[in-house]
């Protein structure tokens, strides 16, 4: 891991350059009825095609390295575990609810302001964070509802308007689905309007893929979340 934590922070440099128990919210969450498709009424699950399986790189952005050694269990995935989420009624619902009270229990603040440091990935506890800590505190919830941790993965995109973003990518046997902080919805990969530019492998641990967007690509046009 300590080789992998020094090559992190090289790819981390192009890549992401400028950017337990279930919280009493999730709880509340879970007991309401679902604002969302599935709980809300209607049988249509949602359906997705798979992201790529995008190129191997030997780093991982140090952020997140630097987050697994501060947060171990959220980094260690068993290799048994599913890679993919069966997708049905009740799933969907725990994604929508997470997603909605994850969003709505956070605010946005970045990282210099909020601690002091530039790219320091966290599962808040104070009620702020930026993309990052949305995505990370979404994953940690759905590991908790029992959802395999193999296939929650975190991804880095351009947004429209050349900024970056963090959202949580989830793997699932209709598809990909997107569980973003700008939007309650859970979207398809595809609809999202986003440059892809990487994610974690599904290994559960440090491995990380670059997609179509490319770390150089990103570089060039991202600037720092609004």
């Amino acid at each position: 891991m300590r080789g992998l934590m020094n090559s992190g922070f090289a790819f981390g440099a192009i890549l992401l350059a400028g950017c337990q128990t279930v919280p009493s919210n999730l709880q509340a969450a879970n007991q309401q009825p679902s604002q969302g498709t599935p709980a809300g009424g209607s049988l249509e699950l949602i359906s997705s095609t798979s992201m790529p399986e995008g190129k191997p790189t030997d780093s991982a952005p140090p952020g997140f390295v630097s987050f697994c050694y501060r947060f171990a269990d959220q980094c260690a995935a068993s290799p048994n575990d599913a890679t993919a989420v069966h997708l049905d009624v009740a799933s969907e619902a725990v994604l929508d609810r997470v997603n909605r009270s994850v969003n709505h229990a956070i605010s946005p603040e970045d990282d210099q302001k909020h601690y002091g440091r530039a790219e320091y990935w966290d599962i808040p506890t104070d009620g702020f964070g930026n993309s990052k800590d949305y995505a990370l505190t979404k994953r940690r919830d759905l590991i908790n509802a029992g959802l395999s941790e193999r296939a929650l993965r975190i991804a880095i995109v351009v947004a429209p308007g050349n900024y970056r973003n963090a959202v949580l990518t989830v793997v699932t046997d209709r598809g990909d689905l997107v569980l973003d902080n700008v939007t309650d919805e859970i979207k398809p990969w595809t609809d999202t309007g986003y440059q892809w530019i990487a994610r974690q492998d599904g290994g559960g641990e440090l491995g990380w893929v670059t997609l179509a967007g490319g770390a150089t690509d990103f570089t060039q046009v991202a600037r720092r979340e609004p």
